[in-house]
């Protein structure tokens, strides 16, 4: 048995929604799960000779975990990563990990767990709710917690938007590390502040682009992460001065510009990766 996913990158922590908002980009690793070649693990494109190419690989090791959850037995297979998503830009690859190899696993099993226990299984696995579920659906998602465990609830973006990804070359920001920064407690003042630019946010990034420079703004991480890579930090303040619109991508360092008609980035010269993937609209899916 042979089966392929495709799973789009993600773009989480949307200006003021920390944790809760995320889009999905035309931009994806696709995994394959083949039981009939040589069992073993190889990793193509983004992260080749760096992500593990064994066991401790985490789509492997996804696999492994959900066939434990779900009580079955998985025959030998070799797994292979064909990668397009950039490691450590905020651009959620670790999260395409998780959700292909919960869909892998399923292939190899034969089940369905359905789309809430999918999310379930992939959120207790990757620890980004808001991640995994555009990774999941695709188009705008928010992501929330219900006494039912978590859900998530997509819109499509204004067509009128172009996502465009800016990569630095030179600077890597883990998750783990991005986390750190951040404070336990934050003034009523900023919660209150996000609470309005997030609702701010989903109409502008759906209805009225021409709000979004306002609306992205956040004081909840973006001004904690920052600092912690100075080349992008100086150019999100360029960008944002400018008159565009600019978020963070995820945790950092990438940063996430939504370009319109008259409003187009600059060329910035060596050292940025520039990126237009366009929106995912389809999410995780097989190809086989």
């Amino acid at each position: 048995m042979r089966s392929t996913v495709r799973v789009p990158a993600t773009v989480a922590n949307l200006g003021p929604g920390f944790d809760c908002l995320a889009v999905a980009l035309d931009l994806a690793n696709e995994f394959t799960v083949d039981t009939e070649a040589e069992p073993g693990v190889e990793v193509l494109g983004e992260g080749a000779g760096e992500l593990p190419s064994d066991g401790t690989n985490v789509v492997f090791r996804t696999v492994t975990y959900v066939a434990r959850e779900l009580g079955g037995s998985l025959p030998p297979f070799r797994l292979t990563c064909r990668n397009a998503i950039p490691l450590q830009r905020g651009l959620g690859s670790s999260a395409s990990a998780v959700v292909g190899g919960v869909m892998l696993a399923e292939s190899l099993l034969g089940a369905d767990v359905g789309p809430h226990r999918r999310l379930e299984m992939a959120v207790d696995l990757e620890g980004h709710p808001d991640n995994v579920a555009a990774c999941m659906f695709g188009g705008l998602v928010v992501a929330y917690r219900s006494t039912d465990g978590w859900r998530a609830e997509t819109l499509g973006p204004s067509p009128e938007l172009q996502p465009t990804v800016v990569v630095p070359e030179a600077e890597r920001l883990p998750t783990d590390e991005a986390r750190r920064v951040l404070p336990r407690e934050v003034p009523l003042l900023d919660a209150a502040f996000n609470l309005g630019r997030v609702a701010l946010v989903v109409l502008a990034l759906t209805a009225r682009p021409d709000l979004l420079p306002e609306a992205l703004q956040d004081r909840l991480h973006q001004g904690y992460r920052l600092p912690l890579v100075p080349a992008t930090r100086a150019l999100f303040q360029d960008l944002r001065e400018s008159g565009l619109a600019v978020c963070l991508a995820g945790s950092g360092p990438s940063l996430l510009v939504f370009e319109q008609v008259g409003r187009r980035l600059w060329d910035l010269g060596p050292g940025w990766r520039v990126l237009r993937p366009g929106f995912d609209a389809r999410g995780a899916h097989r190809l086989d």
